[in-house]
């Protein structure tokens, strides 16, 4: 663990861009190493357990997605109403946030601005999208996929877990 450490929590990192996920990893890695000495050939320890490390920080990155998505409904957008004892500043960065996400939006090509609407904000299913556009659900299915990995590509995730 002396000798390796580092570098496991730093493979660990550069997967999930995350502190505490990479040291929950790294403690994952260690265990699964001490588990699988008994199966280990000899051949590159270093590369043994990097490789270990990669899968074990790609499977927390992984339940972290999924921890991710179970906190939404059905696929739809949460909406986060301000309670009557929030607080002045929380319901000004709800605002500002809002505004920086229709703003962003509008960024988006009209084709996939106009399917995410569609679907996440005015909750229409992929049955009624593709009778309202005259296409294929298919098409409303591979519509959706672009839209959301166009968004994977030019958005900046740090930007949104805040």
């Amino acid at each position: 663990m002396e000798q390796y450490g580092q570098h496991v929590f730093q493979t660990a990192y550069s997967v999930l861009k995350n502190t505490k996920e990479a040291e929950d990893a790294a403690q994952e890695v260690f265990l699964q190493v001490y588990k699988s000495l008994p199966d280990y050939r000899s051949q590159g320890f270093k590369t043994w357990i990097t490789r270990i490390a990669v899968h074990k920080a790609i499977d927390a990155k992984r339940k972290l997605n999924r921890r991710r998505e179970d906190q939404m409904v059905d696929g739809e957008l949460i909406q986060y109403l301000p309670s009557s004892e929030e607080d002045v500043l929380g319901q000004l960065v709800r605002k500002e946030k809002k505004m920086l996400f229709e703003k962003k939006m509008n960024l988006l090509p009209s084709q996939h601005r106009d399917i995410l609407i569609q679907f996440y904000i005015q909750e229409k299913s992929y049955d009624q999208i593709a009778t309202e556009q005259d296409i294929a659900v298919k098409t409303v299915e591979s519509r959706l996929y672009r839209a959301r990995n166009w968004i994977r590509t030019h958005w900046k995730e740090e930007e949104w877990n805040e």
